[in-house]
């Protein structure tokens, strides 16, 4: 199979697993508290470039399906807004993947805790409010401390995983 076509199958595949997990339960992934367990998938970028337009992807099917069923309250600024922070903190992830403390990828691995903590808590502040420092903190406080347990309980173990097996380096 050429090279390109593995590429857009991985991508397509991470997208279709993400936009899964968080549909799933829609509970966990839409709202002011939210734990999008998908966001645990995250840990991919620091194996290549390739997994950060999966997870883009996945993010805004996600988003969209979201505001088409009724379930994702903040509406087509989430399908674009979410999408950027999955953007940027995949990418970020990508790009400090060599930063390690003790052979760990710590500062990458809290890009997604960083990234989307400020970016979805403004969003929520702007679309929910109240718009005030106290809203903007609670919410990026929220947001992060979901991040926070995506990362701890699935993409930290997930990046193990990926490590050891060398799954994606096979196919990247």
């Amino acid at each position: 199979m050429r090279n390109n076509t593995r590429k857009l199958i991985l991508i397509a595949f991470i997208a279709a697993v993400y936009t899964a997990i968080s549909l799933v339960m829609p509970f966990l992934s839409f709202s002011s508290i939210q734990v999008r367990l998908a966001e645990g998938l995250s840990v991919m970028a620091l194996f290549g470039v390739v997994p950060i337009f999966g997870l883009t992807l996945g993010c805004a099917l996600t988003n969209l399906i979201g505001v088409l069923n009724g379930t994702n309250p903040l509406g087509y600024f989430d399908v674009l807004w979410g999408s950027l922070a999955t953007l940027l903190a995949s990418y970020l992830m990508y790009r400090f993947r060599l930063v390690k403390v003790k052979n760990l990828p710590l500062l990458s691995l809290s890009m997604p805790i960083l990234i989307n903590g400020l970016m979805i808590g403004l969003e929520l502040m702007m679309v929910l409010g109240p718009s005030s420092l106290y809203g903007f903190s609670l919410y990026v406080l929220m947001i992060s401390v979901g991040e926070g347990l995506s990362i701890l309980l699935i993409g930290y173990p997930l990046y193990r995983y990926l490590l050891h097996s060398r799954l994606l380096e096979k196919v990247l």
